[in-house]
């Protein structure tokens, strides 16, 4: 089974998420990438998903670093390189047979440049929409989800299972029974 990789362009998010554009517009951008981080690392354990979040110098010059928190892997950029190029850096040695990796960005020029490396995309809106459903599931739990990580791939369907479990147990009677 594939692993799933996440690479986020983080001031994307910032711009289009409601509560993270608020904090922006307050001039609390520290703040926003904070909450984006918590949020983030939430659905990304959730899901079992390794994910990376960059951010561009564009609102932090001349910082270049990488470090791990919230069980993330954040990156800011060098001054005058973009979070797109640092991306593209990223998808040629991350895409593979082994992982499907996706960009969230809503970006177009960069939607273009991560389907031409053979990744996946999810707009901002779209991955803030999963990052909301699973933050209520979290908290109001669902019988229904099972964790990716623990299903099989099998190719009976429900029906042909519920069968041969009746099966096994007329199999077990019988032996009981001799």
């Amino acid at each position: 089974m594939k692993q799933e990789r996440l690479i986020v362009d983080g001031y994307n998010m910032i711009g289009s998420w409601p509560e993270l554009l608020r904090l922006k517009n307050q001039d609390k951008l520290e703040e926003a990438r904070d909450l984006l981080l918590a949020r983030l690392s939430n659905y990304a354990g959730f899901h079992h998903i390794e994910t990376w979040v960059v951010f561009d110098a564009l609102f932090v010059p001349g910082i270049s670093q990488q470090y791990d928190a919230y069980n993330l892997k954040v990156i800011f950029t060098a001054e005058g390189q973009t979070a797109d190029s640092y991306i593209e850096e990223m998808m040629d040695a991350m895409v593979g047979i082994l992982y499907t990796v996706t960009v969230a960005t809503s970006d177009l020029a960069e939607q273009r440049m991560v389907f031409q490396h053979g990744a996946l995309r999810k707009s901002a809106q779209e991955l803030w929409r999963d990052v909301e459903q699973t933050a209520k599931i979290v908290h109001t739990g669902d019988d229904n989800y099972r964790p990716l990580t623990y299903r099989r791939r099998i190719p009976w369907n429900r029906r042909q299972l519920n069968t041969l479990q009746g099966l096994l147990r007329d199999l077990s009677d019988e032996e009981d029974n001799t």
